[in-house]
């Protein structure tokens, strides 16, 4: 009897120290971006610090101003969230405000090889030759990447520039929206795509242009504190209209506390 109970008493120990330690963590939501979703400060702020606000998941902000789908490839940052996601989390990618011009003359380090698809452009950047690829293919090769490592994937069409500028409401969606959309549709079912630019300018329509105006006390392109709250509650609008997609059930809203409409 004593015999069988130290056997008893040891299978259990063998057990306890061979079984695998098991990470108890919420999902994670990571932001990769630029300073229109970045943190800044004083009359400047990116909407991914209001984000956390809308969701019941930790929200990790690693976008940075000045970058394009381009350099936050080459300077690894998407690589940084690539080795830090785990399965379930949910990456929001955002780029195309920086990621136009022209390869013709100096390269900025940003701008994108024109195209949709497999397009190579060879230029030089500081005194380097370098292969540079199109923006979908930056996104698509990202995204790809995240979902290999069982994160879910938003692709979200860039916020738009102050439509009231001009003295009359004008927005029209511009080519970084449509590859946007067709970079989600190339990663596949694990990605989903959020017309963040429409939901925005939909929202500031009907808010009027001097309620927007104040939105850009700087320039027409980065928001206040109180703006990009505004923008950040219209990209949480484009989630609730598709019933929340990969963030279903960790949105605080309703679909009707929000401004706008779905589309």
């Amino acid at each position: 009897m004593v015999a069988t109970q130290f056997l008893y008493a040891l299978g259990l120990a063998t057990t306890a120290l061979g079984a695998p330690h098991v990470e108890k963590r919420a999902q994670t939501v990571w932001l990769a971006g630029d300073s229109t979703m970045a943190k800044a400060s004083g009359t400047q702020q990116g909407w991914g610090v209001y984000l956390p606000y809308s969701l019941s998941l930790p929200v990790t902000n690693n976008a940075i101003g000045g970058r394009s789908a381009r350099s936050f490839t080459v300077e690894g940052r998407f690589q940084t969230i690539i080795d830090s996601v785990k399965a379930n989390d949910i990456v929001i990618i955002e780029f195309g405000h920086n990621d136009g011009g022209s390869l013709n003359g100096q390269d900025n380090g940003r701008t994108a090889c024109p195209g949709a698809g497999d397009e190579t452009c060879q230029s030089t950047y500081n005194g380097q030759a370098v292969t540079v690829l199109t923006y979908p293919k930056y996104l698509t090769n990202a995204g790809k990447a995240l979902v290999a490592k069982g994160a879910k994937v938003i692709i979200s069409s860039p916020t738009p520039n102050n439509p009231w500028e001009g003295g009359s409401f004008s927005y029209a969606p511009g080519r970084f929206t449509t590859y946007s959309r067709d970079v989600a549709k190339a990663i596949g079912a694990n990605a989903i795509f959020v017309d963040h630019g429409q939901y925005t300018a939909n929202i500031f329509q009907t808010l009027g242009k001097a309620k927007v105006d104040a939105f850009f006390p700087n320039d027409h392109t980065h928001t206040s504190p109180a703006g990009a709250d505004v923008v950040q509650r219209a990209f949480v609008k484009g989630l609730l209209c598709q019933g929340g997609g990969f963030l279903n059930g960790f949105i605080k809203n309703s679909t009707a506390s929000v401004e706008g409409k779905c589309i």
